[in-house]
């Protein structure tokens, strides 16, 4: 007792949980694990429109032998950016790929790698984030060139490639702006 008032129950008072009309049952809780997946699948449907981009054509389905020979036939460096377009962290990077593109294309030809993602997809994020910039883009709806060369899965990948196919430098994540000025400035003076 407390100033003449019995003590308060020692557990808070909590509503009966909603019942299932019908079933006799209880609404079962949705666990923060299963929201999150749906928010994320909402985002993904979101972001892959079922409608073609009108003035901006699908990336080309490459194989990884078709894009190794790129790579070995090019006799400029190359700075292969792998995206999709369901990667919100692709999304951030995205314009300084596309500002780089366009400030180093005398020097380095830019290649986008379009991975496990839809055609229409793909050319909305290209209609989006690259409209008019000097990148040659291409698609691997199995994801599987990136790991050939030399990568993971995971999007975003930056590759920087020497004149001839051999490997510079390679960059899991977002990259910055300051690695990717650096790393094409080691293609070009290095």
């Amino acid at each position: 007792m407390w100033g003449g008032q019995p003590a308060a129950p020692h557990s808070v008072f909590a509503p009966p949980p909603p019942r299932l009309a019908g079933t006799g049952g209880t609404l079962p809780a949705v666990s923060s694990f299963v929201l999150t997946a749906l928010v994320i699948a909402l985002i993904i449907v979101g972001c892959s429109s079922a409608e073609p981009v009108e003035g901006v054509d699908p990336p080309e389905p490459v194989t990884s032998e078709e894009m190794q020979t790129l790579l070995t036939d090019s006799t400029d460096p190359v700075v292969l950016n792998v995206w999709a377009s369901w990667c919100t962290p692709c999304r951030s990077e995205a314009p300084l790929i596309g500002k780089a593109a366009e400030e180093f294309e005398d020097d380095v030809r830019f290649i986008g790698l379009d991975v496990r993602d839809t055609p229409n997809g793909a050319a909305a994020f290209i209609a989006e984030f690259f409209p008019g910039a000097p990148i040659e883009h291409y698609a691997d709806s199995s994801g599987a060139i990136p790991t050939d060369l030399g990568g993971s899965r995971g999007v975003p990948i930056t590759f920087f490639f020497r004149p001839g196919g051999e490997l510079s430098y390679l960059h899991h994540g977002v990259i910055d702006e300051r690695t990717l000025v650096l790393q094409i400035d080691e293609l070009v003076n290095g």
